[in-house]
């Protein structure tokens, strides 16, 4: 338990220290004026400010986090519903009318389409490539 950042062990060292320094007497004395202090601060307004501030900050990432998430619910609802009506049709026909490319259970698949022949300005070979011949392979001496 640490406190204003000084631990257990700290702490006897700085009573001792003030033992040795004020004596037994004046340490009595110093102690009521150091408890009235304290009993001063805890009790004042500035005090309550401080503590409110303190537990706001270590709860604001939760909190900002919190927010981020329902903006983010938010508009990714508002998304789902603006996207909903264009896809649905009141004349409730199947997907299949609405994506001709697609074709339902019923209708046969066809072979698929031919890729389309190159462009005229396309580099292509001009001669046709031949199988290589005897008299082109290297003879053995």
């Amino acid at each position: 338990m640490e406190i204003l950042g000084i631990g257990p062990s700290e702490f006897i060292f700085v009573v001792i220290i003030a033992l040795i320094i004020l004596g037994p007497k004046d340490m009595q004395k110093a102690g009521k004026t150091i408890g009235k202090w304290l009993r001063s601060i805890v009790t004042s307004d500035g005090w309550k400010v401080f503590q409110q501030t303190s537990r706001e900050l270590r709860t604001l990432p939760n909190r900002l986090m919190r927010e981020a998430n329902d903006e983010v619910n938010k508009i990714g609802n508002e998304i789902n519903n603006s996207a909903s009506p264009s896809t649905r049709r009141d004349d409730n026909s199947s997907s299949w009318m609405r994506n001709p490319n697609i074709p339902s259970r019923s209708m046969p698949v066809s072979n698929p389409p031919t890729p389309a022949s190159p462009p005229e300005n396309s580099i292509a070979p001009t001669e046709a490539a031949s199988p290589p011949t005897e008299s082109d392979q290297p003879k053995d001496a």
